[in-house]
């Protein structure tokens, strides 16, 4: 597996986690520990998840995290 196939898998896996939490949405707090059990800095979380919201797979409101509609 190359590095971008490993990335497009972790977010992959983390969109079908939020997606898994439905309407009531993903804590932020509960997404991050379980990627930081894995060695995710705080920083690099925030910079993960920006990413997810910024190209549209998932949405923020206030610390939770929603899967985009498909």
């Amino acid at each position: 597996m190359t590095d971008k196939e490993a990335i497009m898998a972790v977010f992959d896996a983390i969109v079908e986690s939020v997606a898994v939490a439905g309407d009531h949405g993903a804590p932020g707090g509960t997404l991050y520990a379980a990627l930081m059990s894995v060695g995710l800095s705080y920083d690099q979380f925030e910079s993960l998840m920006g990413m997810l919201v910024a190209s549209g797979k998932l949405t923020k409101r206030g610390q939770l995290y929603f899967a985009a509609a498909a």
